[in-house]
């Protein structure tokens, strides 16, 4: 419980919490943010780590000047570890299927596998690109392609575009945004929106399919 609240206030003042590891930590605050960004997309069972929110308020807190972190080596880095963190998800999905995924897993949730999976059917390869601006699907999205066995070369291909896409939008309107004063002075209510965002079309498109499944 006490990790839950943890994480609560994390998410919901990352910039302040990111300020303090960056003036503890300075450059090693990119090896934090690797670290975090890997495993939000490498691990199937670590879909509560931020992302948008994380990418967002690295931007702001560079653009304000004081970090003394620079903004293209932060991208470049943050696209790697979206795009290697992906890559040993799909591998993990491959070697060891859709088995851990349980009705009773209150992280492996076969409902998650089954929504993302239902993405996918949707979407195609395209889902792996889409995925990576929707939490959870993010996080499930290359761990479901593995199970299915997506060429690797077209997956890499599908996993590079939105690796770049998702990093450099998120980090950039942060940079360009995040310190606007009425911004900046409402940090919080930002986040909530971005994770509001965020969540909606995942839940509208499952309630879409509900509603059709039960007029079929």
């Amino acid at each position: 419980m006490e990790f839950i609240k943890s994480l609560i206030d994390f998410i919901l003042h990352i910039d302040k919490h990111l300020a303090a590891i960056t003036s503890t930590y300075q450059g090693w605050t990119y090896l934090i943010l690797f670290a975090i960004i890997f495993a939000e997309t490498g691990f199937v069972v670590t879909p509560f780590l931020p992302g948008d929110s994380l990418l967002f308020a690295a931007g702001a807190l560079i653009a304000g000047g004081k970090s003394g972190l620079d903004i293209y080596i932060m991208a470049l880095l943050l696209v790697v570890a979206a795009f290697a963190g992906n890559t040993v998800n799909y591998e993990l999905g491959k070697f060891l299927g859709v088995k851990v995924f349980k009705a009773d897993n209150k992280i492996l949730k076969l409902e998650y596998y089954l929504k993302t999976k239902a993405f996918f059917d949707q979407h195609g390869g395209k889902a792996v690109i889409f995925s990576r601006f929707l939490p959870i699907i993010r996080t499930i999205a290359p761990f479901v392609a593995g199970v299915g066995r997506m060429p690797f070369l077209r997956y890499s291909l599908y996993n590079i575009i939105g690796g770049l896409a998702w990093v450099i939008s998120f980090l950039m309107i942060g940079y360009f945004f995040g310190n606007i004063p009425v911004v900046k002075k409402n940090f919080t209510i930002v986040v909530l929106a971005i994770i509001l965002l965020s969540v909606v079309p995942p839940i509208y498109a499952a309630i879409k399919n509900k509603s059709a499944g039960k007029a079929a």
